[in-house]
């Protein structure tokens, strides 16, 4: 039986997020069907229940040095845990169980992680530092070779790979019918278009974009406009907020939904519109067309990775480029649905190796 502690933003009720953990779990028992994950969660409890796991709090160092002690391996990841861009204090936060994990001699994997943008001469020292002393590194995109390269970080075997959540298979998509039929969407009666958005410093510009884009789907193609939240509750009140600048009604989802659920109603779509990463990742699983707006580089590399490219970003993306991109992926919905799934069946594999790989790391220690 191996003991795998799992290190990363779980617990706070990030659909992306638990996304990731689920795909973790999922290609980690299927290789070993008695592993024993400890993660460590913002909230344990809802953690224990969603994922089957066992979990400790990300404040509880008792707990948190007590699964580490016994572990076999640290997994910090998957996510882009590691950057300082959105939140300087949790990339210290995340070093500091790695640390912890290496002062105890347990192995440490940074397992599928999207690294950087990390600035200022301290942190890219520390991240130095650690970064040199674990035992393997997997990262989900080309631009995090780039960035560890610049960090110095050479001396662990580094592998490109893929986000976890590309190893989740399609699910059927009667669920996500059921879901959006019972909140209103005419699924069947017209064509219906996902827009996931989210808060961002407090930036509007992109909102009004997304409305007046809203608006023009509605005319131009009769279709229907769904908002998708990834993250609850905040990002129902950014989806309202939005469709509230809009002319015509569009549709809010108000509720939180798991991983399969979320997969599902993404599988109805026609097309997918998103600022959410994990939704255009959701959309390549399920062989929707995907239109991404960057909010973090993060976005790019995926897109970059699926051989798209961003529309714009929060400032700057301009209503007439955004059209002419949806009615680019209206007029060949089964082409580029297509070109998705071939793309997405190498990045499923590549998912995958990232479970076997950590498993190597125990075997070698």
């Amino acid at each position: 039986m191996s003991n795998v502690v799992i290190s990363g933003y779980y617990g706070s009720r990030n659909a992306g997020d638990e996304a990731m953990l689920a795909a973790m779990v999922e290609v980690l028992s299927d290789l070993d069907p008695k592993v024993n994950i400890t993660v460590i969660s913002a909230n344990p409890q809802d953690t224990r229940q969603r994922h089957g796991v066992k979990a400790v709090g990300w404040l509880d160092l008792a707990g948190i040095l007590g699964a580490l002690r016994h572990g076999d391996i640290l997994l910090s990841g998957g996510g882009s845990l590691l950057q300082n861009v959105t939140s300087r204090r949790s990339l210290y936060y995340y070093l500091l169980i790695i640390w912890l994990a290496q002062l105890l001699g347990t192995p440490v994997m940074l397992y599928a992680q999207g690294i950087g943008p990390i600035n200022g001469r301290i942190a890219r020292w520390i991240m130095g530092y650690i970064g040199n002393r674990v035992k393997m590194i997997t990262v989900r995109d080309r631009g995090s070779l780039k960035e560890l390269a610049s960090l110095g970080i050479t001396r662990p075997p580094i592998e490109p790979t893929a986000d976890p959540v590309h190893a989740i298979h399609q699910v059927d998509t009667a669920q996500g019918r059921e879901i959006l039929l019972r909140h209103g969407a005419l699924v069947g009666q017209k064509p219906l278009v996902c827009i996931s958005v989210r808060e961002w410093c407090n930036m509007n510009h992109y909102k009004e974009i997304v409305a007046q884009a809203a608006d023009r789907i509605v005319e131009d193609f009769q279709a229907q406009v769904v908002f998708l939240p990834m993250q609850y509750p905040e990002d129902v009140k950014t989806a309202q907020l939005v469709a509230d600048m809009a002319q015509h009604e569009m549709l809010v989802l108000p509720e939180e939904y798991n991983t399969s659920q979320l997969l599902s109603i993404v599988g109805n779509m026609d097309l997918l519109i998103s600022v959410r990463l994990h939704a255009l990742i959701f959309a390549g699983v399920m062989g929707v067309p995907m239109i991404g707006i960057s909010y973090d580089p993060k976005v790019d590399r995926f897109l970059e990775s699926v051989g798209e490219e961003s529309v714009g970003t929060l400032e700057n993306v301009e209503l007439e480029k955004l059209m002419a991109q949806i009615h680019l992926k209206w007029k060949d919905r089964e082409g580029f649905s297509h070109q998705n799934e071939q793309l997405f069946d190498d990045l499923r594999h590549l998912a995958m190796c990232n479970a076997e790989l950590a498993y190597s790391v125990i075997g070698k220690d």
